[in-house]
């Protein structure tokens, strides 16, 4: 025999469901926004497959600036097999995809977190995946002028000294300058999600500085997780880390204040109103 839902439960289980109908909607949006993105990297990578050889010849530039004078024989790069060559195009074709769609994937990504905001956050949507672009290819060309040649040039001399001469796979090669090409990317970002999250008032510049050492610490334990096994390269991205989270103590800095001063601005309105 069942009985009726008391009047205390009630309410609460209609909380529960409420809850359980918003985690859905999520995972759906979620969903929604995954498959447009999805698609439209794939549609760029099919783009970018009949520009494999320009962009192959782009990735291999840091290499080639690294070789020293006379010995450009070092940047040769080799393949195991016959069908290496196909799979390293796919690759290359694959971030060329990535790097192509990515303005529209970050307006995704604005989408998917648009909805819980308010009315004036939302207005930022195109500073938001302008800025996300840009600095997303900022850090991309940080690493593919600075960070490739000086690493390789590192390792090259090392390798020299220990009279051993590179023998450099195309897949390992790809592999290692794709990956770094998008760490720095993303690393990139962490002013971009510092404003969106102090303008949201998630954070703010107080609770970044509290953090600095750990977050300095954090820099350099990434750089040795993210990058090869040599300290230039380490070095190259935890600095610029570092860098990067003290410009976002800035940018909550400058965001809070700014949500500050339109609260304060609200609250002598409705005491006027009051009055």
């Amino acid at each position: 025999m069942t009985t009726d839902p008391t009047p205390e439960q009630t309410p609460r289980q209609e909380a529960l469901d409420e809850a359980r109908m918003s985690i859905i909607e999520h995972l759906a949006e979620l969903r929604t926004r995954l498959i447009y993105s999805i698609i439209a990297v794939f549609v760029g990578v099919i783009a970018c497959w009949f520009f494999r050889d320009q962009i192959f010849t782009f990735l291999k530039q840091p290499l080639l600036m690294a070789a020293p004078e006379g010995q450009i024989e070092l940047s040769n790069i080799h393949h195991k097999d016959l069908a290496e060559p196909v799979f390293a195009m796919l690759k290359t074709a694959l971030v060329g995809g990535i790097f192509a769609t990515s303005p529209f994937t970050l307006y995704q990504l604005w989408k998917f977190i648009s909805p819980g905001l308010y009315s004036h956050e939302k207005k930022i949507a195109i500073p938001f995946v302008v800025l996300a672009t840009l600095f997303f290819f900022g850090g991309a060309a940080f690493c593919y002028y600075f960070v490739l040649p000086y690493g390789f040039k590192f390792l090259m001399m090392f390798g020299l000294e220990v009279s051993s001469t590179p023998q450099l796979m195309m897949s390992e090669y790809l592999s290692l300058v794709t990956k770094l090409l998008l760490v720095f990317g993303v690393v990139f970002e962490l002013p971009i999600l510092s404003m969106f999250l102090s303008a949201m008032g998630v954070i703010d510049h107080n609770t970044l500085l509290r953090h600095w050492r750990a977050a300095v610490i954090g820099s350099f334990v990434a750089g040795a997780l993210l990058t090869p096994a040599d300290p230039m390269t380490q070095v190259l991205l935890a600095v610029p880390l570092c860098v990067l989270y003290f410009i976002s103590i800035g940018v909550a800095f400058f965001f809070a204040r700014k949500r500050k001063e339109k609260e304060e601005r609200v609250m002598k309105e409705l005491d006027e109103l009051g009055e």
